[in-house]
């Protein structure tokens, strides 16, 4: 009994192997796939401008330069945009997080009416695309700005307001997901112990659900900070407050792109967010494992 117990993982073992040498080589290959406009990005801004324009393009360079950087941070402004783009994205994140904690826990814990229609609408709100609302939402802007200032076009607050808007649909419903998780008897007993309502949900449940607003703040991280569309269609002449996506324009020229100056504005671009992954990736996992999990 113990030689056949023994020899049966063995055998099946070899029987395996191939499969998952091939899983892995075809993982492999998928991931040079992905990876490779990024490393042709970053090659590129390290080239001189001859080889990035070159009828012959190689995936190197022999002589690397950083003229490419020099005239990105030449640019009037550059750092303006920079920090810009650094708090639209900042302000989105905090705020769409904890809209959306609050949001997810009123959906899963409290029943009231139309709940259900709530939750199809905010799937319905994610299934409508995000050029089809631009010009309603032009308008909108023009006459929040009569109203409420500092929300009006031109202004900062007229890319947050839609980006958060955008943003909660995607997390509510992820959140709800970690929030149904939490057994209710955790919240009786805390209840019997002595705690508040809003302790309960900030000292207990916001810990435990905190995974989910990390994974949550990863996809607002990126889809604001990587931003064109609202940018272009809101702030039409207050330069200053224009963000790093509106620095690329520059680089766009009649006589000719600057693909060098181009490359290294985006591989700039890059960094804030390979840092912000890199912080939260830990949590992004277990946050990600836990939506599964539901």
């Amino acid at each position: 009994m113990s030689t056949t117990s023994t020899l049966r993982p063995r055998g099946l073992l070899r029987v395996r192997r191939p499969w998952r040498l091939a899983a892995e080589a075809a993982a492999l290959v998928i991931a040079a796939v992905v990876a490779f406009p990024l490393y042709w990005m970053v090659i590129s801004a390290f080239k001189p401008a001859g080889e990035v324009q070159s009828d012959h393009p190689r995936p190197w360079t022999l002589h690397p330069s950083l003229d490419a950087f020099r005239r990105v941070f030449d640019q009037q402004d550059f750092g303006r945009y920079f920090l810009n783009s650094l708090l639209v994205a900042g302000v989105v994140v905090v705020v769409s997080s904890l809209i959306a904690f609050l949001a997810a826990t009123a959906v899963t814990r409290f029943r009231f009416r139309f709940r259900t229609t709530l939750l199809i609408m905010f799937l319905v709100a994610q299934m409508v695309p995000v050029e089809a609302l631009t010009i309603p939402m032009f308008f909108l802007m023009r006459d929040l700005g009569d109203t409420v200032p500092g929300i009006g076009l031109n202004t900062l607050g007229s890319l947050m307001l839609p980006h958060i808007a955008f943003s909660l649909p995607f997390a509510i419903w992820m959140l709800r997901g970690f929030v149904k998780a939490v057994p209710p008897a955790l919240e009786e007993a805390a209840y019997i112990d002595g705690a508040s309502r809003g302790r309960f949900l900030w000292q207990i449940l916001f810990p435990l659900v905190f995974p989910g607003l990390v994974a949550t703040s990863v996809f607002s991280f990126i889809s604001t900070w990587n931003d064109f569309l609202f940018a272009k269609s809101f702030i039409i002449s207050a330069t200053e407050n224009s963000t790093l996506p509106m620095a690329l324009l520059v680089f766009f020229k009649d006589e000719g792109n600057d693909w060098g100056g181009i490359m290294a504005a985006s591989t700039i671009m890059t960094i804030p967010v390979l840092i912000f992954f890199m912080l939260v990736q830990r949590r992004l996992v277990s946050g990600l494992g836990g939506a599964v999990k539901d």
